[in-house]
């Protein structure tokens, strides 16, 4: 006779059976239970003509949320994983409100990206709405920053400061080598980042002795600028400053190269292709000696010398939309861990308040005025020997300035 045909066998057998379906029915407290995730909205452009941009703000913000987790999550949150929540704002300002009020219905813990200016400044607007963090990754408009709102925080520099350095740095540059450049020309994307930042230009570089011989705008996406390139041969400027997007840069590039159009520099502020590998490996001739003000990792920092190989590695390429949203990411994960607590009050209080300075930008800590991180500044770069190198300020840089780039 087995136990299981004895009163006492049966009784024993429900009691461990008991025992094992109290286990399973509550393991969060005999087992230990893994916290909820916590969602994070990430806003990038990756269909249109910024789908180039998008994409690399995406791998930023992947490897963030990756390498956050695998530290062990959200420590304060009982070691709480980032989960995330992706949103294709289409390169326009209305995909990218529709995505930040779908986010929002997911219940994310706040929202990073959006990369160009008319995308942040309607995404962060719709997050408002909700109390929702919004963490600015690159647009650069200084609007963004002066509506007044609470929810709102950027990363980088605004193009108010972008441009101050990279007028310091252009005379800098100029004096150092003796004065050669003295007229320019300004070619700008006709929305709202070229323009403004045209607009101050315009306001500038007199003031530092270069005449301004022309501004001339350009659509995003432009298919042909042969037109513009004929007028820069006309205008014969010593500088041509390009504040445009990826495609545009590289079509204003290789039409100039084809056209034998050789100014003694070109000097991009805040350029989509300027401090991108992708063109200077696809296009080295065109992309050679382009001078650049611009967002840019902290080549001193081993953190950030590590995220490049890994993402070469992975065949993701790289420009700065990598680092900085990579960043973004440890901001708001060091927001959790002050805060304790997915509360978005307490979130944006906690990122109102910071002081971190684990990120793999050139940046000191943070340190948010009107949402303005005032610890942010660009750096200048120049495409030499195949390579992106920094050439102020000069505390980091890892080469000299080439310029004039030719006779």
């Amino acid at each position: 006779m087995t136990i299981f045909q004895t009163p006492l066998g049966r009784r024993a057998v429900l009691k461990g059976s008991s025992v094992a379906l109290a286990s399973i029915a509550a393991p969060s407290i005999l087992r230990g239970a893994e916290p909820p995730t916590i969602k994070v909205g990430v806003l990038q452009p990756v269909t249109g003509a910024l789908a180039m941009d998008g994409e690399f703000g995406r791998t930023g913000a992947e490897f963030g949320i990756a390498d956050i987790n695998a530290k062990g999550g959200i420590k304060a949150l009982g070691g709480a994983k980032l989960e995330m929540v992706f949103g294709d704002a289409r390169s326009n300002p209305e995909a990218g409100t529709q995505e930040v009020e779908r986010m929002q219905g997911e219940g994310v813990v706040a929202v990073v990206g959006g990369f160009a200016s008319p995308i942040c400044l309607a995404a962060s607007q719709a997050a408002a709405r909700y109390e929702l963090p919004y963490l600015v990754d690159v647009g650069v408009s200084d609007q963004i920053v002066q509506r007044g709102l609470k929810n709102t925080f950027r990363f980088g520099p605004g193009f108010g400061t972008c441009a101050r350095t990279a007028f310091d740095n252009l005379a800098r540059i100029n004096e150092l080598a003796g004065k050669p450049a003295k007229t320019v020309v300004l070619v700008h994307e006709d929305g709202l980042f070229g323009s403004g930042l045209a607009k101050v230009m315009q306001q500038e570089l007199p003031k530092l002795g270069f005449e301004i011989l022309e501004t001339l705008p350009v659509p995003t996406p432009s298919r042909d600028l042969s037109n513009v390139v004929l007028r820069l041969r006309s205008l014969n400027p010593d500088l041509v400053i390009p504040s445009t997007y990826y495609g545009e840069t590289v079509l204003l590039a290789r039409t100039m190269q084809q056209q034998r159009v050789r100014p003694k520099g070109v000097y991009g502020v805040l350029n989509g292709a300027a401090s991108n590998l992708r063109f200077v490996k696809e296009f080295p001739e065109a992309a050679d000696k382009i001078m650049d003000c611009n967002h840019w990792y902290d080549p001193r920092k081993p953190q950030a010398v590590d995220l490049i190989k890994r993402c070469l590695a992975a065949g993701k390429g790289w420009n700065y939309n990598i680092p900085m949203n990579y960043s973004c990411i440890g901001l708001l994960a060091n927001a959790l861990e002050q805060a304790g607590s997915v509360d978005r009050v307490k979130v944006t209080a906690a990122l109102a308040a910071s002081t971190w300075a684990d990120h793999v930008m050139p940046y000191g800590p943070t340190k948010f005025v009107d949402g303005q991180n005032t610890g942010a500044a660009p750096v200048s770069t120049q495409v030499q020997s195949g390579e992106i190198r920094v050439i102020f300020p000069e505390a980091f840089s890892d080469a000299k300035p080439i310029f004039p780039a030719r006779a």
